[in-house]
C-alpha cells in the first residue's frame, strides 16, 4: 500500500514542500511561515503571520511545575537521552494540561450557534461536566488570553468562536463561586477555528509552542546535575494497611 501525501516531494535531489522549494523557504521565509504552510497548505497572509507568531510565543512555556515540564525533567534526571525527556513531557501532555485545547475547540465548533449561552453553561454546571478551556490551576486570571484576543482582534480574526469563548467565560464567571478564566487552551481554540484551522489540528499547534520550552527544560535539567529527582518521603502519605505478620 502506497503513502499517499500532499506534503512534501523529493525529487531529482531536491525537496518540495507543498509545491514550494525547502531552499527558497529556507531563505525567504520564517519558521512560523512555514509551519502555516505545512499544516494548511498555503503560505500565510502578513496578519495571519503576526497571529500564528503570538499563539506560538504564547505558549512556548509555563514553568517546570506544568505535567509537561516535571515529567520531562524527572526523565531527563533518570539521564535518558533528549528526546526521551521531551516525548515524556509531550506525552504527559492530557485533557488537563495541553490537551484541554482540542475539547474546547470542539466544544465551541458544535455550540457555534447556541441561542442560550447561559442555559447551556448552566446544564453543564448542574452535571459537573468541566469545559475544557476554563479554569487554571495556578492562574485566577490569565492574561495571555487577553493578549492573544487582543492580537485576533487587530489581525481580523476575531470571529464567531472567539466571542462564543468569552461569552462562556462570563456566564461562567457569573455562576461560580470562584474565578475561573478563559485560558490559554480556550483562547487559542477559538482563535485557532476562527482562522480556519480545523479542530483536530489544535492540540498540534500547543505541542509545537511547547517543544521549545521542554527542551529548554531538559538542557537545564541536564546541565544543572542536581541527580536523580523523586518525590521527598515527607510529601508521601501513607494509607495502607500498618506493617504486620504473613
Amino acid at each position: 500500500m502506497k503513502y499517499q501525501t500532499a506534503i512534501t516531494k523529493i525529487e531529482d535531489e531536491r525537496e518540495f514542500v507543498r509545491g514550494y522549494s525547502l531552499e527558497e523557504l529556507t531563505t525567504k521565509k520564517s519558521f512560523v511561515e512555514t509551519v502555516y504552510l505545512v499544516l494548511r497548505g498555503e503560505l500565510p497572509t502578513a496578519a495571519e503571520t503576526r497571529l500564528l507568531n503570538a499563539l506560538l510565543t504564547a505558549a512556548i512555556d509555563h514553568g517546570p511545575g506544568t505535567a509537561s515540564g516535571q515529567v520531562a525533567r524527572i526523565v531527563a534526571s533518570a539521564q535518558n537521552s533528549p528526546h526521551t525527556a521531551l516525548a515524556a513531557g509531550i506525552l504527559a501532555m492530557g485533557e488537563r494540561h495541553g490537551g484541554a485545547i482540542e475539547g474546547a475547540a470542539r466544544f465551541f465548533q458544535e455550540n457555534k450557534e447556541t441561542g442560550h449561552i447561559a442555559g447551556l453553561v448552566q446544564s453543564l454546571k448542574e452535571q459537573k461536566i468541566r469545559l475544557p478551556g476554563y479554569g487554571h490551576a495556578v492562574l485566577t486570571h490569565d492574561g495571555r488570553s487577553d493578549v492573544l484576543l487582543g492580537v485576533a482582534k487587530e489581525t481580523g480574526f476575531y470571529g464567531p468562536h472567539c466571542a462564543l469563548a468569552e461569552k462562556i467565560g462570563a456566564v461562567l464567571n457569573q455562576i461560580s463561586s470562584k474565578p475561573i478564566p478563559l485560558n490559554i487552551d480556550g483562547a487559542m481554540a477559538a482563535i485557532l477555528l476562527d482562522m480556519g484551522f480545523d479542530w483536530r489540528l489544535t492540540k498540534g499547534f500547543f505541542i509545537i509552542a511547547r517543544v521549545p520550552g521542554l527542551v529548554a527544560h531538559i538542557y537545564e535539567e541536564m546541565a544543572g546535575g542536581e541527580g536523580l529527582r523523586r518525590v521527598p518521603e515527607e510529601e508521601i502519605e501513607y494509607s495502607g494497611p500498618e506493617p504486620r505478620a504473613l
